[in-house]
């Protein structure tokens, strides 16, 4: 029985080993024959030569290097904004929902590109048992191996898994996409709240320094110095102040609901580190060459895959018209003993076969064609979304250079005022300290300055996200340390 098990083991061995090296040429044909389909090229965009906005006069001389280069940890320099953005990156959930998609991106690639290959199946198969009536016993092990290979003689399978390689590299570039809009949206968020930190803040001194004034009116009327219409006007003020504490607020326990959502968190409170006034602003954002601008952005890298897998589909429609061949091959071997009667008799034996296939499409109710024509027309809308997605992002670019500019210009402007307005009210104090004017002047220049400060931190709120809403547009924040 042992010599019967070895014999057909070589035996079977040795067509297992015809099979391997056949399927082996054959894959070595198959990788020489056509490709059926276009090749990928770019297509053609104009771009402009520079950025539209307030210097556009003086991109001609801008050097490469772009705003966005730098990694957000060196654009945002606050320490705490720096733990909300790591913290973000680690548990916010569409972030997580995007490495996702690139795992099964990457399993699809390896199943896509497996049809590629030969597919080897192992089969054994046992029996025995006893026959009473003819008192015979029996025993025998069957095993097979089959193989079946489809020839890429037109390039079907070769541009299906270039269609899936593609589809990978898109959900990558996805997935950076969502890590730019986390980083900019959490310190987006981040410097909202720190301006409504600084209102809150004027306001409390608002109240504080009204609160004191309103006393010292009253001290005033008592010595016949001050009128009561004096004490109604400080009055007033101060009751004006206290009815923002309760909306600024609401405002900011909201801003700390929407950074612990990016954060993969439950409403809480957030950590502050440096007041708004303190955060470092950079001294000039060049947005450096707008040919670098199509590469540095993930969402126009991403469309742009999907047009590698579109033009790649065609290749797939068009070899649909062309014959599938197919090679099936199996080896294998039996062996075992049966017994009838008084005899024995052992047996053992060595199988293998091999066949081909063609189909060849005759008539299928013009669905071949359609499907090439659904294919062209995806690739067609994929060259448009291509363009439309460049468009946009210059148009970004354009919206954001603009409108930091502005609100830069309209912080500075801002703090002279604020700086007038409280120089204003110390002489206001001074002159109706000395008797030389009513009070009314005094609280009018109050009021104007506790509007203009908060109109300040509101400008200084403004610049900052709208820095931040540059940077975005210029393709930067999703490098990671």
């Amino acid at each position: 029985m042992h010599n019967t098990w070895l014999h057909s083991k070589k035996f079977a061995h040795r067509h297992i080993t015809k099979v391997k090296w056949t399927l082996t040429i054959l894959m070595a044909i198959c990788i020489g024959g056509c490709t059926v389909g276009p090749n990928y090229h770019r297509p053609k965009v104009d771009i402009p030569t520079a950025f539209r906005g307030p210097a556009a006069s003086d991109q001609a001389e801008a050097k490469a290097s772009s705003f966005a280069d730098l990694p957000w940890w060196q654009v945002f320099q606050d320490p705490q904004l720096q733990v909300l953005v790591r913290t973000a990156l680690k548990q916010n959930y569409d972030l997580q929902l995007a490495a996702e998609r690139i795992n099964a991106a990457r399993a699809q690639l390896v199943i896509t590109r497996s049809n590629q290959y030969p597919q080897l199946q192992g089969d054994a198969n046992a029996t025995g048992g006893k026959e009473y009536n003819f008192q015979s016993k029996s025993n025998f092990l069957v095993t097979t191996l089959d193989a079946a290979f489809q020839l890429d003689l037109f390039g079907r399978l070769r541009r299906a898994t270039e269609a899936a390689r593609a589809q990978l590299l898109a959900t990558q570039d996805a997935q950076q996409t969502v890590v730019l809009t986390l980083v900019s949206d959490v310190a987006s968020d981040y410097f909202a709240l720190l301006d409504l930190d600084m209102q809150l803040q004027i306001t409390r001194d608002t109240i504080k320094a009204q609160e004191n004034t309103v006393h010292l009116t009253k001290v005033r009327v008592g010595h016949g110095v001050a009128t009561k219409l004096d004490v109604l006007q400080a009055q007033q003020v101060l009751d004006t102040a206290n009815a923002q504490i309760p909306d600024l607020e609401r405002q900011i326990s909201q801003e700390e609901n929407a950074i612990s959502t990016l954060l993969g968190n439950y409403p809480q409170d957030v950590p502050r580190g440096r007041p708004l006034v303190e955060q470092p602003l950079p001294p000039t954002v060049p947005p450096g060459l707008p040919s670098t601008l199509v590469e540095r952005r993930p969402d126009i890298r991403r469309t742009e895959q999907n047009l590698v897998a579109a033009n790649a589909e065609i290749g797939v429609a068009k070899a649909a018209f062309f014959p599938n061949i197919s090679l099936t091959g199996s080896a294998g071997g039996s062996f075992g003993r049966s017994s009838v009667f008084s005899s024995l008799m052992s047996s053992h034996a060595g199988i293998w076969s091999y066949g081909a296939q063609v189909t060849q499409p005759i008539f299928t109710g013009s669905a071949l064609k359609g499907n090439l024509r659904l294919a062209e027309s995806q690739e067609r809308q994929e060259v448009i979304s291509y363009k439309q997605t460049i468009q946009f992002a210059f148009r970004d670019v354009s919206d954001a250079l603009i409108g930091y500019e502005k609100f830069h210009q309209v912080r500075v402007r801002q703090e002279e005022s604020v700086k007038d307005l409280q120089d204003s009210v110390d002489l206001s104090l001074s002159r109706y300290r000395g008797g030389i004017t009513t009070y009314l002047e005094v609280l009018d220049g109050q009021r104007s300055l506790y509007s203009a400060e908060l109109t300040l931190a509101q400008a200084r709120g403004s610049e900052y996200q709208s820095l931040v809403q540059l940077y975005k547009a210029l393709g930067g924040g999703w490098k990671q340390p």
